[in-house]
């Protein structure tokens, strides 16, 4: 082999430096292993930033009457109940600790009158459990985890992407990557490799997701023999931004609606009060009254017995309701609807929600302490991912590790506003915790074989071939375009056949993609590698969406629109078997008696 690469040797490599890789980084370099972590963008610039409404952990400093067992209900009531169990049961149990040890490491959180860390109302949630920081909550918590990381001394290689997991044998051995400035290869030598890259929001062309977003982690842990579960379930945010053009889907924070704000039409009706199901009407305001007396507690830091507004039902239910106000043409000018918090006193408005303030006004030139702001969906979030040990995070490949957005199972059929910062580091620790242990049993590193190693580098020059004409640009737009159009909020299976067909059109075009033949600061030559991924978990998502006849959570089917008891009792398993995708239903793990006594009693 005449290629040259560097070589790295470490006991756990972390891939992906949000909150989930840091949070593993940090744990697994207390267990006293070497660890790597590697991030495609440049240190702090992780997508976990963008998490601005706060962090979902029963401190029940607002509402004394929270507790694990409520989150956990409303974990699992808002996953359709068809999350692992044990792991939201963690997650319940886990996040307050996890909160407490973030403000113990210099995270400054919105407070109480008291003193005590202050919590906000969102969608889905029962009682007011986000301990937030304005609506900058994910930049405070990278911050934090970047400066306890950085100063355990854990080696870090930026603007870096791994495109290829290494195995002896059943496994793992190593990662493959290059840098992105000038395309130099690099050999990540390992006895443990956690993903923790996000999610696949590129594969959409409405996405509040960033560039990194690319389905890098599901892809490798597929190809290295992994499986995914219940990938068809994506999360529509129901609001990022629809104007102007060059912002589309840039997320608007829930914490709008968790501090008030009001979801109007073109006609100015409060439309949210039609869209509830039956099934929780029960939980919210019936009348515009009724939920102003909910926000002017808010407002005050009162107790009352007013029921939620409307607008805080769960992110699918809003986010289909708003579909439907613009498709029946009750929709904005820019084809979203009204969100409106001008009726509040403005200086409140700019000290609860300073991005969002300034967002509008330099992005948009709304000012939303007097006009309201236009929203719509926005592909936002994958509850599907890599199926996990909900102990360890570890995945059936020997060596392999998920957290966050990458692992699956934690968040169900649909996820609630702030469980996914708080699975981020109940799950990124438990996953650096089991990488080390893993680790530590190994007598000696895995052997790396060079043919791999051969072929990771093939793949990656595959783009510089004089045969190659397709432009990758040009792939990732019909990408978009079928992704947006066949396999969106509302599904069929006459749409999801015509996207199958053309996702496969658009695999047989990979090998021909063409870059121009120079590594060094090749945006072209990058994507290339991208689409591979996007490609997998879009077929993955495709294939899912067709399987499942039934609508559960974010996942919504017009022809077969009720719920199906017994898909409940199943996750969608996606997995490689002679070089193909497979596709089978597997037993959901049964949730103990007395934890599903809590729903018996509701």
């Amino acid at each position: 082999m005449t290629e040259t690469f560097e070589t790295y040797e470490h006991d756990v490599l972390i891939v992906g430096a949000g909150g989930a890789g840091l949070r593993a980084a940090i744990e697994a370099s207390a267990q006293g292993v070497s660890v790597g972590l590697v991030c495609k963008s440049l240190l702090g610039k992780a997508h976990t930033v963008m998490a601005e409404g706060g962090i979902a952990a029963a401190l029940a400093n607002v509402d004394s009457q929270d507790g694990w067992k409520t989150h956990f209900y409303d974990t699992i009531l808002g996953g359709k109940m068809l999350n692992n169990w044990r792991m939201a049961q963690l997650h319940a149990q886990e996040a307050p600790e996890r909160v407490k040890e973030l403000e113990r490491w210099g995270a400054v959180f919105d407070r109480t009158k008291d003193g005590k860390i202050l919590q906000r109302a969102f969608g889905g949630h029962t009682y007011k459990r986000l301990c937030h920081v304005g609506d900058r909550t994910g930049l405070e918590m990278i911050r934090t985890l970047q400066d306890r990381g950085v100063h355990q001394g854990i080696k870090v290689y930026m603007e870096c992407t791994i495109t290829k997991i290494l195995k002896d044998g059943d496994r793992v051995a190593g990662a493959f990557g290059y840098y992105r400035d000038d395309g130099r290869y690099v050999l990540f030598k390992t006895k443990a490799v956690v993903l923790a890259t996000g999610g696949v929001g590129r594969a959409y062309a409405v996405t509040s997701n960033s560039w990194e977003y690319t389905g890098d982690g599901h892809a490798l842990a597929y190809d290295a023999g992994a499986d995914l579960i219940d990938m068809e379930f994506v999360q529509f945010h129901p609001t990022g931004m629809v104007w102007p053009p060059g912002v589309r889907g840039l997320l608007v924070t829930e914490g709008v609606r968790g501090e008030g704000g009001i979801l109007r039409n073109k006609n100015g009706e409060r439309f949210m009060f039609r869209y509830l199901p039956e099934a929780s009407k029960k939980d919210f305001a019936e009348t515009d009254e009724e939920a102003a007396r909910w926000v002017e507690a808010t407002v005050s830091g009162q107790k009352s017995d007013a029921r939620r507004p409307p607008e805080l039902s769960t992110r699918d239910n809003v986010a289909r309701a708003i579909y439907t106000e613009v498709k029946e043409g009750r929709g904005s000018p820019h084809d979203g609807v009204f969100l409106d918090i001008s009726y509040q006193d403005p200086e409140r408005v700019k000290k609860k929600l300073p991005s969002m303030y300034h967002q509008f006004k330099d992005l948009a030139d709304v000012d939303i302490t007097k006009q309201p702001m236009e929203v719509g969906p926005t592909m936002h979030y994958m509850m599907g991912g890599v199926r996990v040990d909900a102990e360890t995070q570890a995945s059936r490949v020997p060596g392999l590790f998920a957290a966050g957005e990458v692992g699956g199972g934690m968040h169900g059929a649909n996820r609630l506003g702030g469980n996914s910062l708080s699975d981020l580091v109940v799950f990124g620790r438990r996953a650096g915790l089991g990488a080390a242990q893993y680790a530590k049993s190994l007598p000696s590193m895995p052997k790396v074989p060079m043919d791999q190693i051969q072929a990771a580098t093939e793949e990656m020059e595959e783009p510089f071939k004089p045969d190659s004409d397709i432009n990758p640009y040009d792939l990732q737009k019909e990408l978009n375009h079928v992704m947006g159009t066949y396999v969106g909020i509302f599904r069929e299976e006459k749409d999801l056949d015509t996207g199958l067909e053309k996702l496969a059109e658009l695999k047989n075009k990979l090998k021909r993609l063409h870059a121009q033949p120079n590594r060094a600061y090749n945006p072209g030559w990058h994507l290339c590698r991208d689409l591979k991924n996007m490609l997998i978990c879009s077929e993955s998502i495709t294939r899912s969406a067709l399987m499942r006849k039934e609508s559960r959570g974010a996942h919504s089917r017009l022809d077969y629109p009720q719920l199906c008891p017994e898909l409940g009792k199943v996750n969608t398993s996606i997995f490689k078997e002679n070089n193909e995708m497979k596709i089978e239903q597997t037993p959901l793990p049964e949730m103990p008696a007395e934890l599903r006594e809590l729903f018996n009693k509701k």
